[in-house]
């Protein structure tokens, strides 16, 4: 039976006036990102980036998302760094293959939208993309009514670089005897979140905004501290052909990330002394009685990234990584194995 009432796009959920008031937002904070390689506007049906300054060049790709972590945003009320935790991810999952980014994609889905909302997630995005010379070329926002909870939004990011072929970085190079150099992580970066949710909030009781014990800020700090980019340091080691491999650390940890870059017949052996696991994750650890296995493949443990180089450029590998003031730790080194596989000490 026909309605005898008008009924409008908004009666079924979906605000084109608010989609509007987002687009705006989001079109300033995107073309703060652009350069002069950028060949279209937001708004466009299609991102148009001119590729230059490459004889042979490898296009890498890669897509993300940040888990959930959203959750804890969600949560804590606080958007404004989910963005760059975003870009920063897939910068680290393109930068170990040596590629440089060079334009960005985001998709931001939400049940209702908040225009107010999806800028500070936006502004996120762009910030990551600026920090790391990526173009923010364009995106989706989706508003999709009963598909998601009120309040809750789903984000996911496409990223394309670019790497001259005899510069791509495999791993062929690595040998046994080279060293394995860890850097610094920033938290729990974009990995863990539905055991780290589960036992802070639900069996240890905590709320976002107390105050863990042993760790400087509240749970909802700790558990969004940004997941940080490592572009710089390995183009620092590229830049001078110190670098034979690179693994970023994430879902699975050490024990099934590292093997990733390391060619048959060789595995990595860890000095689990040789660094300090931050207090956050001694903490998840004791709440829950996680099992090492379970606790080594879920979180990064203080360890974000892995640089594999020789040993005779050792000494100049850690100058340049001392002189960009990174956290760095020597933490093992490349072994003969007859799988590829990680073995702790």
């Amino acid at each position: 039976m026909a309605s005898t009432r008008q009924i409008r796009y908004r009666d079924a959920g979906v605000n084109i006036d608010e989609a509007d008031r987002a687009v705006s937002l989001i079109r300033k904070h995107a073309r703060s990102t652009f350069n002069p390689r950028v060949l279209t506007d937001i708004g466009s049906f299609g991102g148009g980036f001119e590729l230059q300054g490459y004889k042979q060049p490898v296009l890498v790709s890669s897509a993300d998302g940040v888990g959930t972590k959203l959750k804890v945003a969600f949560l804590a009320n606080r958007h404004g760094t989910i963005g760059e935790d975003l870009v920063n991810h897939c910068v680290n999952d393109i930068a170990v293959q040596g590629a440089l980014p060079l334009f960005f994609l985001d998709y931001f889905a939400v049940g209702r939208l908040d225009a107010r909302v999806a800028g500070e997630v936006i502004a996120g995005v762009a910030r990551g993309c600026r920090n790391n010379n990526c173009a923010l070329v364009g995106g989706e926002t989706a508003e999709m009514p009963g598909l998601y909870s009120e309040g809750e939004y789903d984000l996911a990011g496409f990223i394309v670089g670019a790497v001259e072929k005899r510069r791509m970085l495999t791993g062929a190079g690595i040998r046994a005897g080279d060293v394995l150099i860890g850097l610094a992580s920033n938290g729990l970066h974009t990995n863990g979140y539905s055991l780290a949710r589960k036992l802070l909030f639900d069996v240890a009781g905590y709320s976002a905004g107390q105050r863990l014990p042993g760790c400087a800020g509240t749970a909802g700090e700790e558990l969004l501290k940004v997941h940080r980019s490592y572009l710089k340091p390995i183009r620092a080691l590229l830049d001078e052909k110190l670098l034979k491999g690179a693994a970023h650390i994430t879902g699975g940890g050490i024990t099934d990330n590292l093997p990733r870059v390391l060619p048959r017949g060789l595995g990595a052996q860890i000095d689990t002394g040789a660094w300090e696991i931050p207090p956050l994750f001694e903490l998840l650890r004791k709440i829950g009685n996680v099992p090492e296995q379970d606790y080594r493949r879920t979180f990064n443990l203080g360890i974000g990234m892995i640089l594999v180089v020789g040993r005779r450029n050792l000494d100049r590998s850690l100058a340049l990584i001392e002189k960009l003031g990174e956290t760095y730790y020597r933490i093992g080194s490349v072994i003969e194995a007859r799988r590829t596989r990680v073995v702790y000490r």
